[in-house]
């Protein structure tokens, strides 16, 4: 049977997908991309804030056309969503065929079996969870994500997480190594190292943060170029965190530390564990040892007794200049979470209209800051070429898939799809 699968949600999603795909396709099915020609279709849900709440129910709704339109016989939905609302998914979708929570994943291919007639394919010697290191890379033939650790123990008030995937639960170093020298074996480049919070690896195997033995252990493995960590909380970057980074040439100098607020009121009531000053005397140190280093962030407006002045603050802060990428949600209430509760929830108005301003000052900073790389030369990863093979499309160290820009540059005549090149960059494009 033909088996195409759609995935929402964060990379770290993205890898339960991939795992998805190769249990899948050790059971000899075949995955297919068009959704049109697959008789089994899969959709892996984010359940994390209100939009992609709605996002996932469109499209369940829109893959659910298929079994009408298409040739689908049969249609499972996984992941976050599925684990925070699976009875009230069933009444109100009947059309779906399987819901699987995230905690049926260990028996993943039971559900499979008891849905599907699989008695001429069945193969007893395939294993019925999802299997890191046997999970079919969807990023391209040198670009991976490697996820190191499952759920998260921080319990910021605002946030569904741990109610969803449940507590911090790192991945033995041992296995996540083994997976790392595969990658490297099928000639992955560019190494994006994952979690909720990738700074608190280790904590819960070993007593405490074993990031910078992991990172340094990764820099030894042949065969990656790049290699990135994301997520990584304000309050666990270590001075030999940051040394890590600047001795290792694979480490890419590139720092994603969602700090969500610099107000310590608004700080305090989301239960982060930093104050204002913390942060940015983090950063302005990570600035001088790293100079060239790229720094993203995520905030949040609209948090539950967010003043004027606490905003204020915050625009203020970001308004400096310290960050390269920036990221900005309005604040969304989540069933069961601490912050739901809370009293002075700001209205939708006010938290639109602070949220304008912060994007559009920060566009303003972002325009600065890509006029500032013109006559500069940077390696550039090829990754894709125009639909009239006119230029090709590529990405540097400063930037992530999917989430950061992008480089464009002119079709020489020359295979470099999957290649390093260096490139000089002669202009940019205003946000």
């Amino acid at each position: 049977m033909k088996v195409g699968f759609v995935s929402l949600g964060c990379s770290k999603n993205l890898v339960d997908t991939e795992m998805a795909i190769g249990l899948f396709k050790r059971n000899k099915f075949e995955i297919v991309n068009d959704v049109e020609k697959a008789e089994i279709i899969v959709v892996n849900t984010c359940g994390f804030i209100e939009s992609a709440k709605e996002e996932a129910i469109n499209t369940i709704l829109e893959m659910a056309e298929y079994k009408k339109i298409g040739k689908c016989e049969y249609l499972i939905v996984m992941g976050c969503l599925v684990q925070r609302y699976c009875k009230e998914l069933k009444k109100a979708i009947p059309e779906v065929d399987l819901f699987i929570s995230l905690d049926e994943y260990k028996n993943f291919w039971s559900k499979i079996e008891e849905l599907v007639n699989l008695s001429t394919i069945k193969n007893n010697n395939i294993c019925n969870n999802l299997e890191y290191i046997d999970r079919v890379i969807s990023t391209g033939n040198k670009t991976a994500y490697l996820k190191i650790a499952e759920g998260c123990s921080n319990r910021c008030t605002y946030c569904a997480i741990p109610y969803i995937r449940g507590p911090y639960v790192s991945r033995p170093m041992e296995d996540i190594l083994e997976e790392a020298n595969k990658l490297s074996d099928m000639g992955i480049k560019e190494l994006i190292v994952i979690a909720q919070d990738t700074t608190r690896y280790g904590e819960d195997l070993y007593g405490k943060s074993k990031i910078n033995e992991l990172l340094q252990e990764l820099c030894k493995i042949d065969g990656f170029k790049w290699i990135r960590f994301l997520y990584a909380y304000p309050e666990c970057i270590t001075d030999e965190l940051i040394d890590t980074v600047k001795q290792n040439d694979k480490i890419c100098n590139y720092f994603d530390i969602p700090i969500q607020h610099i107000s310590d009121s608004v700080l305090k009531r989301m239960n982060r564990r930093t104050t204002g000053k913390e942060i940015e005397d983090l950063i302005v140190k990570i600035k001088n040892k790293i100079p060239n280093v790229v720094l993203r962030t995520s905030l949040i407006v609209g948090f539950p007794g967010e003043t004027e002045e606490d905003f204020n603050k915050l625009y203020n802060f970001v308004e400096k200049g310290y960050f390269d990428k920036l990221g900005v949600f309005i604040y969304s209430k989540e069933d069961g979470t601490p912050a739901e509760k809370l009293k002075e929830q700001v209205h939708h108005n006010t938290k639109k209209k602070r949220y304008n301003q912060l994007m559009s000052m920060a566009k303003e900073i972002s325009n600065k800051k890509l006029k500032s790389h013109i006559g500069k030369t940077y390696d550039v990863l090829i990754e894709n070429i125009t639909f009239d093979n006119k230029f090709y499309i590529g990405r540097s160290y400063m930037d992530i898939p999917e989430t950061d820009g992008t480089i464009i540059i002119k079709n020489t005549e020359k295979d470099l799809l999957g290649k390093f090149v260096k490139c000089k960059i002669t202009r940019n494009k205003k946000l």
